[in-house]
């Protein structure tokens, strides 16, 4: 039997779809190949809007899975990090939305373990979804890119040049604008 070009392009695509869930919801490492790989995959739009989504389905199973069984396990293996990581959210409670996009845009947290303790310290699933939704685009487009020129790398650092390292931060920083401005506004009221 003859199996036709879109045919398997649309399986090919459902399995990576779950691959990447899969990896994401038992924060297993590797997405970030996935990443790469639908940049040689897949079309521009779609891969991002692919990954973006299979970020936030995996992530928000990681969330759930973690509020419901791991809760004991994220506070007796790092309950130093928890403190510091909740009173962090604290801090940012009126603007949780900006800070997950922020801490997924930047490295300063890795996704694996805000996607284990966020229900830990009560991080809503709204801004949790959202923000990890938004929060992937920036880096994922550089995957994507290094993706698009597969055939020339050689190692997974090979996708991400300084200059590109330095560009998420400024987009982390730059999330945060709506945030500065909330609280100027509100001193001034006030």
């Amino acid at each position: 039997a003859v199996v036709s070009t879109q045919s398997t392009g649309y399986s090919v695509m459902g399995l990576y779809f779950a691959s990447y869930i899969f990896l994401q919801t038992f924060a297993i490492p590797g997405s970030i190949f996935l990443s790469i790989l639908s940049g040689f995959l897949f079309s521009f739009p779609i891969n991002l809007f692919l990954i973006c989504s299979c970020s936030a389905i995996g992530a928000t199973n990681c969330f759930l899975l973690f509020s419901l069984v791991g809760r004991k396990i994220v506070l007796k293996y790092f309950p130093e990090r928890i403190q510091t990581w909740n009173a962090q959210v604290d801090k940012h409670r009126d603007s949780l939305l900006n800070y997950i996009i922020f801490l997924r845009i930047t490295p300063f947290l890795p996704n694996w373990f805000i996607n284990m303790t966020s229900p830990v310290i009560g991080v809503p699933v709204f801004p949790f979804v959202f923000g990890t939704f938004l929060g992937v685009a920036p880096p994922s487009l550089l995957a994507i890119q290094a993706g698009k020129t597969l055939h020339t790398l050689t190692s997974a650092s090979d996708a991400v040049s300084p200059l590109q390292f330095i560009m998420l931060i400024v987009l982390g920083f730059v999330s945060m604008i709506p945030v500065a401005f909330k609280h100027y506004f509100r001193k001034k009221l006030e």
